[in-house]
């Protein structure tokens, strides 16, 4: 017989599967040798009260043998010579979109502005260790959108987003560990993405699709109101427009960009294909060592009970959020055991985000801490219209960059001290690799988001005994947590003016974070097959 069960055990039984056992036999009544296998549906913590647990949720086969089933591999078909559709942006939204459409036997066409993901490691490193940006290959650009060198992060959990799991299993279908089917906050980690995605070109490389890097849609070609095709100039080694210019034209095409490709905001607004604005955020990113998170949220007193508790269980993480001066302030991407990164797309900007790898095993932990920004608090950037939240995030990153030095080294200042509104005279260390230089950020933000952020900290603080430490570093600034513009669709799907463009995803405000993404651009796929097949 099999029976489903919820289990709360301490939290040593994290991933003790004898523990997991034993619990069952009590639950049911039966001995433990009756039961021949259990499998895990689901796993959280709860670590609120000092005394943490782990909660389960088992499939328990009592008397009864366990055979796994083999999960159906995805039926893609090959599209050599089938309708074709145009993806512009190789992030998770236009390679699911990619695969939707080899379900339906049509032929995606993926246009990338960046490169692979073996080459863009290359211009990572050089932004990280000489300072060198390229403009078309950087931790925004290139194969598999931001969140391939972002942390690995499958936040979104409401199934009024999509279809979570469908996604959820393509990625372990190309290679992801099966346990983010189970954990409460699934993460694949940055140092196994890159595999997933290159598997997941090689299928569409395979079945006829095909995908063009640094290849960079520079133009649109309307008649009547219809897309009739698109003009993209190739890039070279270092990012730099060579003037070779190729027209691709399909049935139908898919805008999934991303966040941080404003030229093609300015293309659509060019042409006056409606873009509006839309609420974001900005802020900072701010660093802790590991150990104190781990000590707070694992309410652990000594440095032996952290190592003790960390045998069994991962780096401890937060979510935190405040309402300060009637604007929320929260966290954001918060990276256990990770690595701030420079994520800045062009050489006068510093930007910041943060990431993790798959055992989240770096002495840090760090997380954006963000305040949201709507139209009302735009009023010194109205001359720009439609772009005044692309201004405000370009004026901190060449602030930043300014500040900096005129590098990638970023301006921080001890969280404390930000708090307080006092100079650093020395910086704790930092895993931000180019490098922090003391300021007062508090004065190189506007007034009305330094000040909710030194509230929003004071807060945390009360929130998080021990947070609010001079241990803690702020680094700035993280401008890039959504697109502050949305090109508006219909409920098809479609561009409200130009009905054979779908946008989708992060860059057109309909997504924030990989599964997310992923969703809407299946979502658009699944439009275009309708009318297509």
């Amino acid at each position: 017989m099999i029976h489903q069960l919820n289990v709360r055990l301490p939290a040593v039984a994290y991933s003790d599967t004898h523990a997991w056992k034993r619990a069952a036999s009590v639950h049911l009544g039966v001995q433990e040798q009756r039961i021949e296998h259990i499998r895990l549906l689901r796993r959280s913590l709860d670590a609120r009260q000092k005394k943490i647990y782990v909660n389960l949720r088992l499939e328990v086969f009592v008397d009864e043998p366990f055979i796994e089933k083999r999960q159906d591999e995805t039926a893609y078909r090959a599209v050599l010579s089938a309708k074709s559709v145009i993806i512009i942006g190789a992030g998770p939204a236009g390679l699911f979109a990619a695969l939707r459409l080899l379900e339906a036997g049509i032929k995606p066409i993926i246009l990338e502005r960046g490169k692979d993901v073996r080459e863009r490691r290359r211009d990572l490193a050089a932004i990280n260790k000489l300072h060198r940006v390229n403009p078309n290959s950087n931790y925004c650009f290139g194969e598999g959108g931001a969140g391939t060198y972002s942390d690995g992060k499958l936040y979104t959990r409401s199934d009024k987003r999509g279809n979570i799991i469908d996604v959820l299993l393509r990625f372990v279908e190309f290679g992801a560990d099966t346990s983010i089917l189970v954990d409460a906050h699934p993460h694949i980690g940055t140092n196994k993405l890159p595999k997933i995605i290159q598997s997941m070109r090689d299928k569409i490389l395979t079945l006829g699709g095909e995908i063009h890097f640094n290849t960079c849609v520079t133009e649109l070609v309307l008649h009547s109101g219809k897309l009739q095709g698109i003009i993209a100039e190739a890039v070279d080694h270092s990012g730099n427009f060579t003037g070779i210019t190729t027209q691709y034209s399909a049935e139908a095409y898919i805008l999934a960009t991303g966040h941080s490709s404003r030229d093609i905001f300015r293309l659509l607004h060019k042409h006056q294909i409606a873009i509006e604005p839309k609420s974001f955020a900005v802020g900072v990113r701010v660093e802790h060592p590991q150990s104190l998170i781990d000590r707070i949220q694992y309410h652990c007193n000594t440095d032996k009970e952290i190592e003790d508790v960390r045998q069994y269980l991962p780096a401890a993480s937060y979510s935190l959020v405040t309402q300060s001066f009637d604007r929320g302030v929260y966290s954001f991407c918060m990276c256990p055991g990770g690595i701030i990164a420079p994520c800045a797309t062009q050489p006068y900007q510093v930007v910041t985000n943060g990431w993790s790898p798959s055992k989240r095993n770096n002495p840090y932990a760090n997380s954006g801490i963000v305040v949201s920004v709507e139209p009302d608090d735009l009023r010194d950037y109205q001359s720009h219209g439609v772009f005044a939240g692309i201004a405000l995030q370009e004026n901190l990153e060449y602030t930043a960059w300014r500040s900096g030095g005129q590098s990638q080294a970023a301006p921080a200042q001890r969280l404390t001290d930000f708090v307080l509104g006092q100079f650093s005279a020395t910086l704790p260390a930092c895993s931000y690799q180019p490098g922090i230089t003391s300021n007062m950020l508090s004065e190189l933000l506007p007034l009305n988001i330094g000040k909710r952020l030194q509230q929003g900290f004071i807060d945390f603080g009360r929130k998080m005994h021990g947070y609010l430490t001079s241990d803690a570093v702020v680094v700035g600034f993280e401008t890039r947590t959504s697109s502050p513009v949305r090109i508006p669709r219909n409920e098809k799907m479609q561009h409200i003016d130009i009905l054979n463009l779908y946008p989708c995803a992060e860059g057109a405000g309909y997504a924030g974070g990989i599964v997310s993404a992923a969703i809407d651009g299946r979502k658009a796929a699944e439009a275009i097959i309708q009318l297509l097949v």
